[in-house]
């Protein structure tokens, strides 16, 4: 008999060992039932509430892009100019809950994903746009060419992210920020 109320539970447990398990194996190791394992669960049940690996990977990169919506509404919100703006994407985008060996695993699992026409696709084009627009907002009163230095912020995040993934000594939230930082001076200078 099924366990009324458990859904959200499960649903939350099997979108975090897949972040989990993405991070432990590599995306291209990943089964529903090594998720299914990792959340204590059969892989029935996981097949039950998502239908699909990719369904899965998706819930989860939806989870991740969810912490970094969290982590950057209220600086935003609170920021008075456009450099505080700026400074907190940045920040958000390297805090530790988003710039930790899980979560940076699973963003390189999702530009993989992305790769193919789909919904995963179209997540990514979403949360591109939302970050460019933010920060050609931001930089609108501060240069001329806003739309240019924003791919450049953009493309900086990205990288951080992938040499994070690759390299064997960590850069840690404090260093990448101030790199990003670094740049938008130069930029704008």
């Amino acid at each position: 008999m099924p366990r009324i109320g458990m859904e959200p539970q499960r649903r939350d447990a099997l979108v975090r060992a897949a972040i989990s398990e993405i991070a432990a194996t590599g995306a291209g190791e990943v089964t529903v039932a090594r998720i299914a394992k990792r959340a204590g669960m059969s892989p029935a049940l996981a097949h039950h509430y998502f239908g699909s690996k990719d369904r899965m990977l998706l819930a989860a990169m939806r989870h991740v892009l969810s912490v970094f919506v969290a982590e950057v509404r209220a600086p935003l919100a609170a920021a008075q100019t456009p450099r505080a703006r700026l400074e907190a994407i940045v920040r958000a985008s390297f805090a530790p809950s988003n710039f930790h060996d899980e979560v940076v695993a699973a963003w390189l699992n999702f530009y993989v994903q992305a790769q193919r026409p789909g919904e995963t696709q179209r997540l990514l084009r979403v949360y591109q746009s939302r970050l460019r627009s933010n920060l050609v907002h931001a930089l609108r009163p501060l240069t001329e060419r806003p739309e240019v230095l924003a791919e450049g912020i953009g493309a900086m995040i990205d990288g951080l992210y992938v040499r994070q993934a690759l390299r064997p000594d960590d850069l840690d939230s404090a260093a990448s920020t101030a790199l990003v930082l670094d740049y938008i001076d130069r930029g704008l200078a």
